[in-house]
């Protein structure tokens, strides 16, 4: 059952939806889950919810900003990954390609940049400055997962070995390559190609967040339920286990999984 207080570096370390209506967002995901709530008033970034998982803190819902909108951006979750400086981490990823769409500020009980790989696919960097409370993560109902789909395999894989450190482990599977991407020993995402419904559309390239669950097909019907629905049918990859990937009523796209084997 992992926890921490520190952000491990070089692992995702937090994820928020970002939506037009938190509080209805808040209910989606306190029926879905079993998440509660805890309202903060954060430094620069005003309202806030941490959801919880009994005390630990699994992600937050933060309301889908003016500036975001402006650019374009839909209701959608945003994954974050600990850096060490968040100064010099953003600027090695402007040097490495990437877009920066927000530079270092002050977020509470961190730093923290937004920016897009060389491939479009949106991230948060992290500096924590002071313990925020313990997170959870691969256990039931928390993040156990993050899969890059992305419309140059090459090209991202580059960016994030370099960026992060990680090392990049390619599989067969099927009739593409997945990419098993390292920190240290620990796994910590997956990248692929886009499937081809996401090519044909010009989709841009995307990190989905799994969560841990213990029956997929029933979250996927209460999702349904509850005003969401699902992108895919539930499926089985032989030895992992099976996924659905699902939107809540705004539209924002995450996965589930019931993993074969538990971590």
């Amino acid at each position: 059952m992992p926890t921490t207080r520190e952000s491990i570096v070089g692992n995702f370390c937090w994820v928020e939806v970002n939506l037009e209506n938190p509080e209805k967002g808040k209910g989606f995901y306190g029926e879905l889950f079993g998440w509660t709530a805890e309202h903060v008033k954060l430094p620069a970034a005003g309202d806030y919810v941490y959801l919880k998982k009994g005390n630990d803190q699994v992600g937050g819902i933060f309301k889908l900003s003016e500036e975001a909108k402006r650019m374009g951006a839909p209701p959608h979750w945003l994954s974050y990954v600990a850096v060490e400086d968040i100064g010099l981490a953003t600027e090695k990823a402007e040097k490495l390609g990437a877009r920066v769409f927000k530079r270092p500020f002050d977020a509470g009980p961190g730093k923290m940049s937004i920016i897009a790989d060389p491939t479009g696919a949106g991230l948060a960097l992290w500096q924590s400055v002071k313990p925020m409370g313990t997170f959870a993560w691969r256990e039931t109902n928390t993040m156990c997962w993050q899969e890059l789909t992305t419309t140059n395999p090459a090209a991202a894989t580059k960016f994030y070995v370099e960026l992060f450190g990680w090392r990049a482990d390619a599989v067969p599977m099927g009739d593409f390559e997945y990419t098993l991407l390292y920190n240290g020993k620990e796994q910590v995402a997956g990248l692929m190609p886009q499937p081809k419904p996401m090519d044909d559309a010009k989709a841009l390239s995307l990190w989905t967040v799994y969560f841990e669950v213990a029956d997929g097909d029933k979250t996927a019907e209460n999702t349904r339920k509850l005003g969401g629905d699902s992108v895919t049918q539930p499926m089985d990859i032989p030895n992992v286990g099976r996924f659905v990937i699902l939107k809540d009523p705004e539209g924002a796209p995450f996965a589930v999984i019931t993993n074969a084997v538990k971590s």
